[in-house]
């Protein structure tokens, strides 16, 4: 669905009436994600009790490449946010302290902050997730109708859904000076994003009980299972398929996974028939040449919970100079991509 400007606000308003932790995510740096932030949270002004935060510190003030200042982060009076000391003391607001945490960083203490004006506002928040998941519990508790996580993909594990309800992908010429690649890309992750969940409940109770004590387990036909001694797939795809036979149907996996693993079931003469399950998307780190090479062998990759992406937002200029044409970029990207995606441009009344 291509979609113009008028429509996020609408978007918006339907999301957060179900959704408390939003997350989002750019594709690269410069693509738009900042923007996007700045315009939920000028949108939502007056409106909703906004919550902010990030997954780690996201980037310095200015871009390393092009060395011009990176777009800030701006706050409306009243919103709620949690940074690290020091980021607060690079903020030019005015604020009131809420709730110190026991989460310590390079920057220093984490602490849940109260705007008492409009203003530029430096977020660093926890870089674990169990951290972030309590911080936004807090969060709701002292009041925030709905929370945003600022975050970038190469951590994008805090769009999992134990932490995040929803999630926006960012995307723009920044990612690549060749369109056609950059549509390749956001519509690779796109597909492994809304992968097929794993209906079957039996499969599914399964799959969760061989996770709860190990890291790799196999599921066969007459629903039997293999817990696997691996600590993690990463570097073990070969020692893995040693040990699946005929009657294997599931390959059930926690931590990520990788080409390698694809890899392994297109050239192994042994296994057909196959899945491949993961906990959810943030745990794939695959390249679209593998999965389609995965694919067409007859292999199946599923998750147990899937991301709940409800839009992708889109820069076509990039700082270094270049730019896409915009009405061809969001076409090709809505020919291969069903969620709403915006453009949403410069962010007004900043």
């Amino acid at each position: 669905m291509l979609s113009g400007n008028e429509d996020f606000p609408t978007l918006l308003i339907n999301a957060i009436k179900k959704n408390k932790v939003i997350s989002i995510i750019g594709l690269s740096k410069n693509v738009s994600k900042t923007t996007t932030l700045n315009h939920i949270i000028n949108l939502l002004k007056d409106k909703q009790t906004i919550g902010v935060t990030s997954i780690g510190r996201d980037g310095e003030p200015y871009d390393a490449i092009t060395e011009l200042p990176k777009p800030k982060i701006i706050v409306e009076k009243g919103t709620i946010f949690a940074t690290a000391e020091d980021s607060l003391k690079n903020s030019d607001i005015e604020t009131v302290l809420i709730e110190s945490t026991n989460f310590t960083t390079p920057l220093g203490i984490i602490n849940v902050y109260k705007a008492k004006n409009k203003g530029y506002v430096e977020l660093a928040g926890p870089s674990m997730n169990k951290q972030l998941k309590h911080l936004c519990n807090d969060m709701l508790k002292i009041g925030c109708d709905v929370i945003f996580i600022d975050g970038a993909f190469d951590r994008r594990s805090f769009a999992t859904p134990l932490i995040s309800d929803a999630t926006i992908l960012s995307t723009g010429a920044s990612v690549s000076r060749n369109m056609e690649k950059v549509v390749d890309q956001t519509s690779h992750i796109y597909d492994l994003f809304t992968l097929d969940v794993i209906k079957d409940d039996k499969i599914r109770k399964i799959s969760k009980d061989i996770l709860l004590t190990a890291q790799v387990g196999i599921i066969n036909d007459d629903y039997s299972t293999k817990k696997l001694e691996e600590s993690t797939a990463l570097g073990s795809s070969k020692v893995i398929f040693d040990q699946i036979t005929k009657n294997a149907k599931y390959l059930v996996i926690k931590g990520a996974i990788t080409d390698n693993i694809l890899d392994e079931y297109v050239t192994n003469k042994k296994v057909k028939d196959f899945n491949v399950i993961a906990t959810d998307p943030t745990k794939l780190f695959i390249s679209k040449q593998v999965f389609y090479k995965f694919i067409k062998k007859g292999g199946r990759l599923k998750v147990l919970d899937r991301i709940n992406l409800i839009a992708i937002t889109v820069n076509h200029t990039s700082p270094l100079g270049y730019e896409f044409e915009n009405n061809q970029f969001m076409r090709l990207l809505q020919e291969r991509i069903n969620v709403p995606i915006f453009n949403l441009g410069p962010c007004d009344n900043l």
